[in-house]
């Protein structure tokens, strides 16, 4: 389970992004195309145009965080934006079941802890 400061928030991107990008320049998406603060504390999660690929951006105290995951094999199962809308907005238990639990030949199915 991730465990988030209190008030704490999860933005996801309903946009596909461009994973070359690192701090910097997913800190200019979080500004110009989510309309958030990247320095806020909160999480700005950004999957990869197959979905294979997930990349979190945050502010800790006095720099970026990014972290990162690729898949071997399958997709993960990102969010259906609402029409519209730039980010979907997720809890810390759905962000773990999202990153946890992977799409294989249509279906879904949980990676296995190592």
């Amino acid at each position: 389970m991730l465990r988030l400061p209190e008030g704490v928030r999860i933005w996801v991107a309903t946009a596909p992004c461009d994973m070359r990008k690192q701090a910097d320049g997913l800190s200019a998406l979080v500004e110009g195309s989510l309309g958030q603060a990247p320095k806020s504390g909160h999480r700005f999660v950004f999957f990869s145009r197959r979905k294979d690929f997930v990349r979190i951006l945050f502010w800790d105290a006095n720099g970026y965080c990014t972290v990162a995951k690729r898949l071997e094999a399958g997709r993960f199962r990102v969010p259906v934006p609402v029409e519209g809308q730039a980010t979907v907005h997720l809890e810390a238990r759905q962000l773990a079941e999202l990153l946890a639990l992977v799409e294989a030949g249509g279906r879904a199915r949980r990676k296995p802890a190592h």
